[in-house]
């Protein structure tokens, strides 16, 4: 009887496995509100395979953390990440749990994306499997993570990290410009054929007070092969008509690229430089992965600030103006 069980489980794995193999991710934590969110898409024709909820794929735990099971998924294992953050297990150590405890024993097969609070900090953790199909990798940041397989390539992961960044706005807003920085046609290349980046998309977001399966904010939308509509374009409008995120354009990333930070990591100094000619002032504030601003300073052209007291760490660097706003990382080492 056992062992009629154990086939049964793993023939619907399998199949499951098929649908959901190939797909663009990204999870992440607001430090300040404790907000935690997920947003995705793929190029899995959800009707056809008769999948009836299209953010599947991500599961928040509010006020704690968020997971992105993807690749060739297998509900148990998703489902043992569960259980392992609920044990208060950190990102790095679910993965490791889920990679020694992959339910067929091919976590070269999987890829995940998780962020959570660890005591008084944010900790991220992703694992993308050797035998992930191609293109394959993830980006992980102070507070996000970012994956996807079968995908156009780097770029898709790189704009997704970079609209993240210089978006305006509360964690929707910036999950959902993380969204639009893979919308391109192919960006899921099994969907370059029907001429979109996936067949659907979702972003959802979870209050700390909010109950688990039941983020306050959830929006998704879903089409079919042949169809040639773009979900990300169609999900943008309906995000539109529930959220207001402020004056930045969230398809042009150039801003964020308006200025470089060296050297990253750094030790004593830290210099930031405008790579374009104004006369303008730039607002530069350092941040804690906590949110708490630690330096604030003006400039034009360029600063150098001594940062040999800070602690070793994670900060964010945030830079606006009239025209532009610049996030990014730094580490102190």
């Amino acid at each position: 009887m056992k062992n009629h069980l154990l086939f049964i489980i793993l023939f619907v794995s399998t199949i499951i496995n098929v649908r959901s193999q190939d797909t663009f991710s990204i999870v992440a934590m607001d430090p300040i509100t404790g907000e935690v969110g997920s947003a995705g898409a793929s190029c899995v024709d959800l009707d056809a395979f008769n999948i009836p909820t299209d953010d599947f794929l991500g599961e928040l735990f509010p006020g704690v953390g968020a997971i992105n099971s993807q690749a060739w998924y297998v509900p148990a294992n998703q489902a043992n990440a569960r259980a392992r953050m609920n044990e208060g297990l950190s990102p790095s150590e679910i993965i490791q749990w889920l990679i020694d405890n992959d339910v067929s024993n091919q976590p070269q097969l999987r890829q995940y994306g998780i962020v959570a609070k660890v005591g008084e900090n944010l900790e991220t953790a992703a694992h993308t499997g050797s035998s992930t199909d191609d293109y394959k990798n993830h980006i992980t940041g102070p507070n996000y993570s970012i994956q996807g397989n079968i995908l156009l390539g780097q770029e898709v992961l790189d704009n997704m990290e970079a609209a993240f960044l210089a978006a305006e706005g509360d964690l929707a807003c910036k999950l959902m410009a993380a969204m639009q920085g893979a919308n391109m046609v192919g960006a899921d290349s099994r969907c370059t054929g029907n001429g979109t980046s996936s067949l659907f998309a979702f972003v959802k977001v979870a209050q700390p007070d909010d109950t688990f399966g039941n983020p306050s904010f959830l929006l998704s939308l879903r089409t079919g092969s042949n169809d040639g509509i773009e979900p990300i374009t169609e999900l943008q409008t309906l995000f539109d008509a529930e959220r207001d995120c402020g004056n930045l354009n969230i398809n042009d990333l150039e801003s964020n690229f308006h200025f470089s930070l060296f050297p990253n990591p750094s030790e004593n100094i830290i210099t930031i430089e405008s790579k374009v000619n104004s006369t303008e002032n730039n607002k530069i504030e350092l941040v804690s992965i906590l949110g708490k601003t630690i330096y604030t300073s003006v400039f034009h052209d360029k600063i150098d600030i001594d940062v040999s007291s800070f602690s070793e760490g994670i900060y964010f660097v945030k830079i606006t103006n009239k025209n532009t706003s610049f996030l990014t990382k730094w580490i102190k080492k």
